[in-house]
């Protein structure tokens, strides 16, 4: 009896992600190695790079900055990108806006954006109490299962006044109460996740009104609790996209 030998499966792709960047010194950071086998392409928007009309990869992250969100004659690629951000969530592309990422995508969506909100600027390790519904939020749940709270970087003087029509509030600080949000595929956190602390003293040394030491003594003392926050939100997120990429493959 003729065998014949097993032809071997097809060579499953990783997925990837298309990763937005406004400025030299705010990169994806410790998210480019907390995301796995998740591959990114990075348009360095403040080099020259365009920015797509539409997402073509499996998911979208755009970075912070040190512009506002309305800055676009200081970064002229700041529509293409609230027009990115329209179409990816309509598309239902699975996409995280970290600070002014996240503004981006509230305004772009309908919700309302404050520059340079009276409360000052929220520079420090941010305590972010998480809402009921982060508990079963497809990116924030696994953080959310270790405790109501988490310490996480925060830079960042403008800040989100109004949520987007239909989206999901998921976490506040005593600061500012619009921390992290979801409108469909879409996720906004204020905070940065993704930062480590050669990052983030960077950050706190360019600005007046930021205590680097204080700053940084803080990042020190809970550094553990910070990167097991940030490795977890990193891997919620590369969860969704391969789910939404797996799907996409079976189609």
């Amino acid at each position: 009896m003729n065998q014949t030998e097993p032809t071997a499966p097809d060579a499953i792709r990783p997925p990837v992600v298309t990763v937005i960047q406004h400025n030299a010194d705010v990169p994806l950071d410790r998210f480019a190695d907390w995301l796995g086998d998740v591959e990114v392409v990075v348009v360095r928007a403040f080099a020259g790079d365009a920015v797509p009309a539409e997402v073509s990869t499996d998911g979208l992250i755009v970075l912070g900055g040190h512009m506002n969100a309305h800055a676009d004659a200081v970064a002229p690629w700041l529509p293409a990108t609230r027009a990115l951000l329209v179409a990816a969530v309509a598309a239902r592309v699975p996409t995280l806006g970290i600070c002014l990422g996240a503004q981006l995508l509230a305004t772009a969506c309908g919700g309302h954006v404050q520059v340079a909100a009276p409360p000052g600027r929220e520079a420090q390790i941010v305590d972010v109490r998480w809402r009921a519904e982060a508990a079963s939020d497809p990116v924030l749940a696994k953080v959310a299962a270790g405790g109501r709270s988490a310490p996480l970087p925060s830079m960042h003087a403008d800040a989100i006044v109004d949520l987007p029509p239909g989206a999901v509030w998921l976490g506040s600080s005593a600061m500012y109460p619009y921390q992290a949000f979801r409108l469909g595929t879409a996720w906004g956190l204020q905070f940065h996740p993704e930062a480590s602390e050669d990052t983030l003293r960077g950050w706190a040394d360019g600005y007046d009104d930021v205590d680097s030491v204080a700053l940084m003594g803080a990042f020190s003392l809970r550094a553990a609790e910070i990167e097991a926050a940030g490795q977890a939100i990193a891997s919620g997120f590369a969860d969704v996209v391969r789910r939404a990429a797996g799907a996409a493959e079976r189609v």
